[in-house]
């Protein structure tokens, strides 16, 4: 046996002749109520204003059906939740990392540097780091050289937020991008 699906999509709801129950509660586009009503009857209403017949909650008893604009009140709806989706990914910004080493090439630290340029621009953070290795450890001032001359080659772009600090065997600095 195949199970019949009214709804094109799980967030669509039944209008018109896809609402299976026998009577509703009607509520009229202007918001009034306009009482229970036979679904015939409801269709009927809706097709002489030119709306459709909205099942609102099928499963209150009895059903609640809206005679309204189902493609307005659907692109409303996708309106309101793209834009929330859009305050959402700006409040959600990102800590990206960038990992530095003591001889670093000039290729390979120009690179990282156009990153993390682009990366700011779009308004992310970021945090750069050096893992110290062996003796290295020793000499913590040339990794904290490393990371000052990468905050300053990206000065136009950003702002040292916590200055280099050593933590372990790893460095950390964070840049924020100007405002």
């Amino acid at each position: 046996m195949e199970v019949l699906s009214i709804a094109k999509d799980k967030n669509d709801m039944p209008i018109n002749e896809q609402i299976r129950v026998a009577e509703l509660m009607v509520i009229g586009p202007n918001g009034e109520q306009m009482g229970v009503k036979a679904l015939k009857d409801a269709l009927t209403l809706a097709n002489y204003a030119g709306l459709d017949l909205v099942l609102m909650s099928g499963n209150a008893t009895p059903a609640v059906g809206k005679i309204m604009d189902y493609n307005k009140y659907r692109y409303e709806k996708q309106k309101k939740l793209k834009e929330s989706q859009k305050k959402q990914r700006e409040s959600n910004k990102d800590i990206k990392e960038y990992q530095l080493s003591l001889g670093i090439d000039v290729h390979d630290f120009n690179t990282r540097k156009k990153n993390a340029s682009e990366y700011l621009k779009k308004g992310h953070k970021i945090k750069v780091s050096i893992r110290f290795k062996g003796r290295i450890i020793e000499r913590p001032e040339l990794g904290k050289e490393v990371m000052l001359r990468f905050a300053n080659e990206l000065s136009d772009v950003c702002d040292i937020e916590s200055q280099p600090k050593l933590e372990g065997r790893t460095m950390i600095m964070l840049l924020a991008p100007k405002k």
